[in-house]
């Protein structure tokens, strides 16, 4: 009870929580939820950065017999009144000023909402209105009612069933509409069992949760895995924070999409472009020692000891500042999911001294369901199944798995609900993947995505996508060729990689659009997709797959644009839509493509973007003939 369970850093000071505290709080607000209304069946909703109270207020509500879901934070208000529309919210917990202005801005349109409540009241302004009310008022409607019907709290968690609906996670929603995947708490609760069990969490240990809490992967550490363990939350003062704080904390458990490794190793190559030549030489001397370690040690073969004994003195010189650096001197173990992690990103961590382990897993599967034991670890597969989770690969290549931990259906769309889960009980994750020899699960891409060029070459865009992104100066990437004569990729540069880049190259620049169509730039960028084809060039199966032309996208692929998801995952049908102009050039043998495209800015507000971008051809390694602009640049 007295064990810290929330820390939370405001004004500089990590203000702590015990389970003792965390259950009080719970209890007092599930208690005002009931004085102001709240029915089993309700559902409520939060939104905003990581917050104890946010928590807090998905408990209480679930405590009651409701039903909670999360929001991401950076919705605009279109995307929010979607989803709290289609859930049916009744109660909203909003963090602060933006997410209540937020609500007052679609009021209009989302009538079922009965009561925002407001945890920070900086910035607000204050007036009577009934409809908002902040967090504590309600705790003390709550200690009034709770003294009124002693007992009301203690017999409405009884009445809670395994198989009642915890909680509506929305799927990221790539081909349309976000979907609600309802979870039963015998979901969530069977599911972190199994990987605590497997993964050996222990309550002693540490993590900083800064994930959105309306991802999946949020929810099965900051709240189901953080229960059945035992284990302390810590939330950091602000997303700008984020790494101070985490270096303070020291956590044990670390759990980052792809996109954060991908960003962590950019500014190592940048931190190390930008030392001197000594630094530089000891980084990459030691690392490759690193490396040859790992790679013999995946491979299951002896380590001599001279290679040992280096690879002592450079985790003694190099890495472990560089891991004290980015607060992973503690990390005990270290796991990525959501998206998969390019083998070159997921070695040089492994080298670099953290356990880092894919893992594998759906919203509509409550998260992770498989796991690499220690040992077992590749950046080609995502691992076995988790104990009492069965997996078989169907005739057309999909990836199916059956278990405690397969969602109740998606709420109101019984039509996707039967397509994805059938009577059986079978998940269709909508992967393409098979099981090798050692019984790990090999994901190959979307099983809707795989395909293939014209002459027949396998074409898996998400697999080149992540080679592509391991250069620190590429973001984003769309790879395209399904049915086509080669494959061509559109490119978003990483700003902040090459901002450091052009200062270094004395490159003068006004904007992100003028840096992006610099002739310098887009010779960095052919001169990495070389590179890449490189190293496909040795690929029995992909190397017909190379790039072989390319464009500089002058503006970010954006989530309000609808281009990507809020976790950053491509939506193709709107890219294709929406750049089909410059898709066309790419095919098309033009050299420069002028394209109008409507953005969304922060407020909300549209207008229209006239861009023009240069298209490069890449001559394959000892074939064909570089763009006239890359030898001028050259």
């Amino acid at each position: 009870g007295e064990k810290d369970v929330r820390r939370e850093k405001e004004y500089g000071i990590w203000q702590s929580y015990t389970w003792r505290d965390y259950a009080e709080e719970v209890r007092r607000f599930a208690l005002g939820l009931a004085s102001i209304g709240f029915k089993r069946g309700d559902r409520l909703a939060v939104i905003g950065d990581n917050r104890p109270r946010l928590y807090f207020a998905m408990m209480a509500a679930q405590s009651l017999g409701g039903i909670s879901l999360a929001i991401y934070q950076d919705s605009i208000a279109k995307e929010m009144c979607y989803v709290v529309s289609h859930a049916e919210t009744r109660y909203v917990v909003a963090e602060n000023e933006e997410q209540v202005d937020k609500m007052y801005e679609i009021r209009a349109e989302i009538g079922c909402v009965e009561r925002v409540i407001f945890d920070d009241p900086r910035g607000l302004e204050l007036k009577e209105d009934p409809w908002l009310i902040d967090f504590p008022g309600v705790q003390k409607l709550g200690d009034a009612f709770g003294q009124a019907h002693p007992g009301y709290f203690e017999g409405e968690v009884a009445k809670g069933d395994a198989q009642d609906t915890a909680i509506f996670c929305y799927t990221s929603g790539t081909t349309g509409m976000p979907k609600g995947v309802m979870l039963t708490h015998e979901n969530l609760i069977e599911n972190a069992r199994e990987v605590v069990k497997a993964e050996g969490w222990r309550a002693e240990d540490e993590r900083v949760a800064y994930l959105p809490m309306a991802w999946i992967g949020d929810y099965i550490f900051s709240v189901s895995g953080s229960m059945v363990a035992g284990f302390c939350c810590n939330f950091p003062e602000s997303p700008e924070t984020i790494f101070r704080d985490i270096r303070e904390i020291g956590p044990t458990l670390a759990f980052t999409p792809p996109r954060v490794y991908e960003t962590v190793l950019t500014q190592v190559q940048v931190r190390m472009e930008e030392a001197d030549w000594l630094k530089r030489a000891f980084f990459r001397f030691f690392m490759d020692v690193a490396l040859k370690v790992e790679r013999r040690r995946k491979r299951r073969q002896p380590v001599p000891l001279a290679l040992r004994g280096l690879n002592a003195m450079g985790d003694l010189l190099v890495r472990a500042p560089l891991r004290d650096l980015f607060g992973f001197s503690r990390v005990r173990l270290a796991y990525t999911g959501g998206a998969p992690l390019g083998p070159d990103v997921f070695d040089f961590f492994r080298a670099l001294g953290l356990n880092l382990k894919q893992l594998y897993g759906l919203t509509e599967s409550s998260a992770a369901c498989l796991f690499q034991p220690d040992g077992e670890a590749h950046p080609d597969t995502v691992g076995r199944p988790l104990p009492g989770v069965e997996l078989k690969i169907a005739e057309s290549g999909e990836i199916l798995m059956r278990g405690k931990m397969v969602f109740k259906g998606y709420y109101k769309n019984e039509e996707d609900t039967h397509s994805t889960k059938d009577p059986e009980g079978w998940l269709a994750t909508g992967d393409a993947g098979f099981i090798d020899k050692s019984g790990h699960l090999k994901v190959i891409d979307r099983a809707k995505d795989v395909s293939s060029l014209r002459d027949g070459t396998m074409f898996a865009p998400q697999f080149l996508e992540n080679k592509l992104k391991f250069s620190p100066y590429i973001r984003e990437a769309v790879v395209l060729g399904r049915e086509r004569d080669y494959a061509a990729t559109m490119i978003n540069i990483d700003l902040d990689s090459l901002e450091n880049w052009a200062e270094r190259m004395k490159v003068a620049y006004t904007s992100y659009q003028d840096l992006s169509q610099k002739p310098e730039v887009y010779r960095l960028i052919h001169d990495e997709i070389v590179r890449i084809n490189q190293d496909l060039a040795r690929d029995e199966v992909l190397a017909g797959a190379q790039i072989r032309r390319f464009l500089i996208l002058n503006k970010e692929l954006d989530p309000d644009d609808g281009e990507i998801t809020r976790t950053r995952k491509l939506r193709r049908s709107v890219i294709g839509g929406r750049y089909g102009k410059l898709i066309a050039g790419l095919y098309g043998g033009a050299r420069q493509v002028e394209t109008e495209i409507m953005v969304t800015y922060e407020d909300g507000r549209t207008g229209n973007f006239h861009s023009t971008a240069e298209i490069w051809d890449v001559g394959t390694p000892g074939q064909g003939e570089l763009h006239p602009q890359a030898k001028q640049s050259a």
